[in-house]
């Protein structure tokens, strides 16, 4: 397994947000971790990337224990992630938000930077270039030179994406990709996360939208901070008890 989490446990007082709970992720899957708000997903996100301690548990990635790692640790051993408030610089042009995200990746010393040597200026040219593939993967070629801030919804929370993987994640963690997204948006979004997992990317996506059943190889349901169930999308679309009682009766198919 690529990404094993178990008996993940996480405290705030006398309150567990999260509970004795385990996920799994195999090379080159997607998986849905899907929920109602509140029900713990993010916390697990920000567990598994060192952006809260864990109170009890343990994170491996690719055999190795990063349960007590800081957060650029965890990122420049591979695992990238999107956050739910997408941080971009909305001054920036899409292509200047993508290249300042390789700074993860240092390609030139200062020396190069501040005399501009031939070294400097090539890995300038490879940045670029690399820039673009992922623009291209996305989905947002046409619009490398367009202000972020200038940027439709959908397509920010794409270039949130297209920043996380400048940083050549082998795990990549998107934390509700389709919130607020109109049904075009949406269309938009999933085909290009199916375009990234056409390329190899391996996908970890909580999200409480359950049109995201459609990208995933497994799904695992949480509520109040436990594992509800697991399995094989139409096996969790199927468990009307559960989905009824942590979703609601209109999300049941």
């Amino acid at each position: 397994m690529l990404l094993e989490v178990e008996h993940l446990t996480k405290n705030f007082g006398g309150l567990s947000a999260v509970n004795d709970f385990d996920i799994q992720v195999a090379e080159g899957e997607i998986v849905g971790l899907i929920g109602p708000n509140g029900a713990g997903k993010s916390t697990v996100f920000n567990l598994i990337t060192g952006v809260l301690p864990v109170t009890s548990g343990r994170v491996m990635f690719d055999g190795c224990d990063i349960t007590r790692r800081q957060p650029e640790q965890v990122a420049r051993l591979g695992i990238g992630r999107t956050f739910q408030l997408n941080p971009l610089f909305h001054e920036f042009t899409v292509l200047e938000n993508v290249t300042s995200s390789f700074e993860l990746h240092p390609y030139s010393s200062l020396f190069d930077i501040f005399f501009s040597t031939r070294k400097y200026r090539r890995n300038e040219a490879f940045i670029q270039e690399k820039a673009h593939e992922i623009l291209e993967l996305v989905g947002l070629s046409e619009e490398a030179d367009e202000l972020a801030k200038n940027l439709a919804h959908g397509h920010q929370k794409m270039l949130g994406v297209a920043r996380a993987l400048a940083t050549k994640p082998r795990l990549l963690l998107l934390d509700e990709p389709l919130a607020g997204m109109n049904p075009g948006e949406i269309k938009y979004s999933l085909d290009a996360i199916r375009d990234m997992r056409a390329n190899g990317m391996t996908v970890l996506i909580v999200e409480h939208n359950m049109q995201i059943l459609s990208l995933c190889d497994r799904v695992v349901v949480i509520g109040f901070g436990k594992k509800i169930t697991e399995g094989l999308p139409g096996e969790v679309r199927a468990n009307a008890e559960v989905i009824s009682a942590y979703f609601g009766a209109d999300y049941v198919c």
